[in-house]
């Protein structure tokens, strides 16, 4: 089991933009590199939904919601993925999670809340 630790949410006005990060601190380099990584979101009373992902060889694919507005990336020295969100939207306030899958495992992080108002 690895430990995500995510850290970056917070209130943001509508156009604004938030950095997202995902540390992995006990990995050693190659597990780390070896982990195909993910960002997802979690409105309350609706299913978790899936923003972006990054493979252990950097493809990367997103939602078509947030394509051309967030990034992500994948940082093997420092053990950290993270996602750059710009031009927000009301509509990606939620909770967003940090995914790992480890072996086949699949491994979270606790959280961050992410708000932007209306």
């Amino acid at each position: 089991q690895l430990r995500l630790v995510e850290s970056g949410g917070g209130l943001v006005q509508a156009g604004g933009s938030l950095r997202l990060s995902c540390a992995v601190p006990r990995a050693i380099l190659s597990t780390f590199t070896s982990l195909d990584m993910a960002w997802y979101r979690q409105v309350s009373g609706k299913d978790r939904e899936l923003v972006a992902s990054v493979s252990s060889d950097r493809v990367t694919d997103y939602a078509d919601s947030v394509k051309g507005r967030f990034t992500i990336s994948k940082d093997n020295i420092k053990r950290a993925a993270y996602l750059q969100m710009n031009s927000l939207k009301p509509d990606d306030t939620a909770v967003y999670y940090c995914y790992a899958n480890y072996r086949g495992q699949a491994n979270w992080g606790q959280g961050t809340q992410v708000t932007v108002p209306s």
